[in-house]
């Protein structure tokens, strides 16, 4: 294959690569929408084997021969987000326009760290962003970037907030000195449930994890503000400095909303940046039946959403909005080769200033193409119906004689156990659970996820499917079932 062949431009690369994609996508087709179940059941051992020859060969192969091999070794063993049976984590079967704008995206190669390397890029990001913050409440002066996702916009939230509060409390320059002595003092609150990246991210910072102070939360696993309180004032009579609290409006096992007003009174009483982890429930911003769920959000110093979740966007894909887009001073810098104060002062958009990553994709293309085609209305109806779909799957399992609902769901994720005897103590219903979840992986009818639930190991459905339907949540109960008689069995002949 010669470079004409490799690149765009040339009338032999143009037509390779319509070829190219042509079989890609029937490549794709023909392992997901075709196939039955959500996953072959292949064993890491089994895949291991598939994968011995060597990665760079000493001579190359025609690339449609290497399309038709990642087919059969790659794409038949990998986990069909878009199969209705597919409900284990935060992964959503990514919609048709996203997958049209990543096409796009991909193939121009726009890195949105200067306006030289993506001008139009650029600009559509900004009034992205700009419809984002309108949606959430936001003030005029509000801004944003596109993040790799929650992980990312959480940490960077985290990052503002640090040197924020170093400079104003401190009359410190962490971005030029480092951290100041006192900076053992500082702390983050959250809840008991928050997601792991709030103490990933007091790492990265060089607070330690122990720097995260994880407040109690109530009988529906939200943020207690009364604990908050109690946890503020232990604080304060400790001498330790609390600068930070973060909320989530979705945790990732229950989909609990904190309550978001209550919490933003008290970062205001005492002076805290008041952080919203949105990546799992932001989406409800769009929905005129759920949206209420996060009244308070406007008030947020800042906010991660992601769009690979209920957004149904390809993966990365993920926003940090700031109340006050002037916090983003606090990380600026300036590179002569990228972004040169000139330009700063010629209002040339170079966003590499707002992101913690320098090459950044276009990823803001894949909502702005989702959102045109469906309209706000579309969005809506995709998220109230797996919202539906949970409150109908947690019934037929409250119903059920050998399942156990652990809590009725806030969102679209249904938390349970499999309990055949009502006798089990908890202990022998964790390692049944933990073994039923290892078969069904195996079996490969049904992809469902384990959690721990106050020392007991539990399943759950993550129901962001739209196309999903009770018969499938009826379906995959049966084949729990049907893998809880396989490992009964097989106890019983290990005996």
């Amino acid at each position: 294959m010669n470079a004409d062949d490799l690149f765009l431009g040339t009338e032999s690369g143009n037509d390779a690569y319509r070829e190219a994609i042509a079989r890609a996508s029937e490549a794709v087709v023909a392992a997901f929408a075709e196939r039955e179940d959500p996953y072959s059941g292949a064993s890491p051992e089994r895949l291991a084997g598939q994968f011995s020859d060597p990665v760079v060969p000493a001579a190359g192969e025609p690339l449609e021969t290497v399309i038709d091999d990642v087919a059969e070794r790659v794409l038949a063993h990998s986990v069909g987000t878009s199969n209705p049976r597919c409900a284990a984590h935060l992964q959503c079967p990514p919609m048709i326009p996203g997958l049209a704008a990543e096409t796009l995206l991909t193939a121009t190669n726009q890195s949105l760290d200067s306006f030289d390397q993506a001008p139009a890029a650029t600009v559509l990001e900004q009034r992205v962003v700009a419809a984002l913050c309108e949606l959430f409440g936001l003030s005029s002066g509000a801004d944003g970037v596109f993040t790799s996702g929650g992980t990312q916009s959480n940490f960077q939230a985290l990052l503002l907030a640090r040197d924020r509060h170093c400079a104003r409390r401190f009359d410190r320059d962490t971005q030029a000195d480092g951290l100041p002595a006192a900076a053992d003092s500082l702390r983050i609150c959250c809840s008991a449930d928050a997601h792991f990246t709030a103490k990933q991210a007091a790492h990265h910072l060089g607070l330690g994890e122990d720097a995260v102070v994880t407040v109690p939360t109530d009988d529906d696993r939200r943020l207690d503000p009364d604990a908050l309180d109690a946890t503020l004032d232990r604080l304060d009579r400790d001498g330790a400095e609390p600068f930070a609290l973060v909320a989530t409006a979705g945790t990732t096992d229950f989909g609990a909303i904190d309550p978001l007003a209550d919490l933003a009174d008290a970062a205001d009483a005492r002076d805290l940046w008041f952080h919203v982890d949105a990546a799992y429930g932001g989406a409800l911003a769009v929905s005129d039946d759920h949206g209420h769920l996060l009244d308070g959000i406007e008030r947020a110093d800042s906010i991660a959403v992601d769009f690979h979740k209920l957004f149904y966007q390809p993966i990365s894909c993920g926003a940090l909005l700031l109340r006050d887009g002037r916090d983003f001073e606090w990380m600026a810098r300036n590179a002569a080769y990228l972004n040169p104060e000139a330009h700063d002062e010629a209002g040339v958009p170079n966003l590499v200033a707002k992101s913690v990553q320098t090459t950044r994709r276009f990823d803001a293309l894949k909502p702005y193409v989702a959102c045109r085609t469906l309209g706000r209305a579309g969005l809506a109806s995709l998220v109230d119906r797996t919202i539906d779909l949970a409150d109908d799957a947690a019934a037929l399992v409250d119903a059920a004689d050998d399942f156990e609902l652990v809590r009725e769901p806030a969102l679209n994720a249904v938390v349970f156990r499999y309990r055949p005897d009502d006798a089990m103590d908890d202990r022998t219903v964790s390692r049944l659970n933990a073994a039923v979840r290892s078969e069904l992986l195996r079996d490969g009818r049904a992809v469902v996820a384990r959690t721990e639930v106050e020392g007991v190991t539990s399943l759950k459905f993550t129901l962001l499917n739209p196309t999903a339907t009770i018969d499938d949540v009826a379906a995959m109960l049966d084949a729990i079932r049907d893998c809880g008689a396989t490992v009964a069995a097989d106890r019983e002949v290990a005996a």
